[in-house]
């Protein structure tokens, strides 16, 4: 009982933070409004949006990725990180001094470059990783445009005419930080993880943008405050973009009674787009179970003559994607910061009180944020490693096609009902047959004799039993792993168990 009531706690905690803290961002975007100048507020919106949300998100995740993998294999996080002041010297404090000794260790560790490396090449590497990556949130809408002190703050920092074509050209850019880290080292090993890690991302680059064609014809725009939309009681006009419903059961105007219905989000128009974007956009992240590129057991990563900061900027950026993806995906599948439905009446109710609107409608966007960042921490520790070959298989023989199928049936299916009703039935009978095939999976068959253990939590947790009895090594891979020490980022050892395995 006492975890369940310090679980809720923190989650209490963390939403009334976020709220807090979306408060302030509206209210010194206003005061920038009134005494700066007109289009100030989008200035402050890159030091709390960018630098506060993003990279506060991003350095927490790094905890909380080594926490729940350790829930997820049964041992004991991280502990051990302590601080020697009176009353706190015996308290792990939820692991939380770990990301302060991170961070000194990276600031002041030296900070090594190979004697044959390219000087400029090898220290732009880490930047063009980074950057481009960063820069990425600049188009998302994190709440609602409202009047702050008598001007008007939009929760964005830019909002360019060509919208998402922004997005994967400045996505379409990280490559360049991949292939001049392996490069420059002037190291065969690095060059080899540059190259494989250049080649899976310029991959499924087709496969991102193909997945949001459908969506781009759905709303006929590519900008996401259009593609977000706004509610009628917000502009004083018919509901626009994810903000208006395909069905509406129970009547009356906006304003007048509790709106419920169908809304009209990327999730259910485009389901297929969903799953393309999403495997696309996490294949770039270069995180499992798409880490070739730096897998241990296979090959050296493309940043192994990286070390100090620049070896942190590498490692930080992937956890940046997590929290800049999670934006993306909420702003296009899931109402960006939209109710799914009672948006209306909260919003006609609330009209007189903009600040506390505003600060209700950010909140709910930082917390879908957070619920896709926990849904890639999941992912990230469940499935095993993909190999090379089924990484290229699944970007070019699965997404594209499906990708290329799914534009043509959006597009006839715009044309000839242009409400997008239909759209979204044949969306719902997608969401239907995914979820039927997924109930109704079989169970993993076991491994043939001389094979065990198969693949664990941890990657490919047993390797083949020396006996050659089915299954053998399971009893022994998992609690050899579960005693690696988790690293920053969360790349524990993947095969620590096998060699164990083997032994008995």
């Amino acid at each position: 009982m006492a975890r369940i009531l310090t679980v809720l706690f923190a989650i209490g905690f963390i939403i009334g933070l976020l709220a807090a803290v979306v408060l302030g961002t509206y209210v010194v975007g206003g005061l920038a409004e009134q005494y700066l100048f007109t289009g100030a507020s989008r200035l402050t919106n890159i030091i709390f949006l960018m630098l506060l949300f993003v990279m506060v998100i991003a350095t927490l995740l790094t905890l909380a990725e080594r926490k729940w993998s350790a829930l997820m294999q049964d041992r004991i996080g991280p502990n051990r990180a302590r601080i020697a002041l009176p009353g706190l010297k015996n308290r792990s404090l939820a692991g939380l001094p770990f990301v302060a000794a991170d961070s000194l260790k990276m600031l002041t560790k030296e900070a090594f470059r190979p004697e044959n490396a390219n000087k400029f090449l090898f220290n732009l590497g880490p930047l063009l990783a980074f950057g481009p990556v960063f820069a990425l949130f600049a188009i998302v809408p994190a709440g609602p445009s409202v009047q702050v002190f008598g001007h008007n703050v939009d929760m964005v920092v830019a909002t360019p005419d060509f919208g998402l074509l922004y997005l994967f050209a400045i996505a379409s850019l990280a490559v360049y930080g991949t292939a001049l880290a392996g490069w420059a080292s002037n190291n065969k090993f690095a060059l080899l993880g540059g190259v494989r890690a250049s080649s899976q991302m310029i991959s499924y680059e087709v496969a991102l943008g193909l997945s949001l064609v459908g969506l781009m014809l759905a709303f006929s725009s590519v900008q996401l405050p259009s593609i977000v939309g706004a509610l009628a009681a917000e502009t004083g006009s018919e509901a626009s973009g994810q903000a208006r419903y395909l069905w509406q059961w129970t009547g009356g105007a906006a304003g007048e009674g509790f709106d419920f219905g169908l809304p009209t989000w990327g999730i259910i128009l485009q389901p297929i787009g969903f799953i393309g974007f999403f495997a696309a956009a996490f294949a770039e992240t270069k995180r499992a179970p798409f880490d070739v590129p730096e897998g241990e057991s296979e090959i050296i990563g493309y940043f192994v003559e990286y070390s100090g900061m620049q070896f942190g900027l590498f490692m930080i950026s992937e956890f940046v994607e997590v929290v800049v993806l999670s934006g993306v995906v909420a702003a296009l599948f899931f109402g960006g910061y939209h109710l799914p439905f009672g948006g209306e009446w909260v919003a006609s109710h609330l009209r007189d009180y903009p600040l506390v609107y505003a600060t209700l409608m950010g909140t709910i966007f930082w917390i879908k944020v957070l619920l896709l960042c926990f849904l890639q921490l999941l992912i990230r520790w469940t499935f095993p490693r993909f190999r090379y070959d089924q990484i290229q298989t699944l970007g070019w023989k699965m997404l594209l096609p499906v990708g290329l199928a799914n534009v043509f049936i959006s597009g006839a299916l715009v044309l000839w009902d242009p409400s997008l009703r239909y759209l979204a039935l044949f969306g719902l009978f997608q969401i239907g047959v995914l979820v039927a095939l997924t109930l109704s999976s079989k169970e993993m068959v076991k491994g043939e004799p001389g094979h065990g253990g198969g693949h664990g939590a941890l990657g490919h947790g047993g390797g083949h039993d020396a006996h050659g009895l089915p299954g053998a090594a399971h009893g022994h891979a998992l609690p050899a792993a579960g005693h690696a020490s988790a690293t920053l980022g969360g790349h524990a050892p993947a095969h620590a168990g096998a060699h164990t395995a083997s032994t008995h």
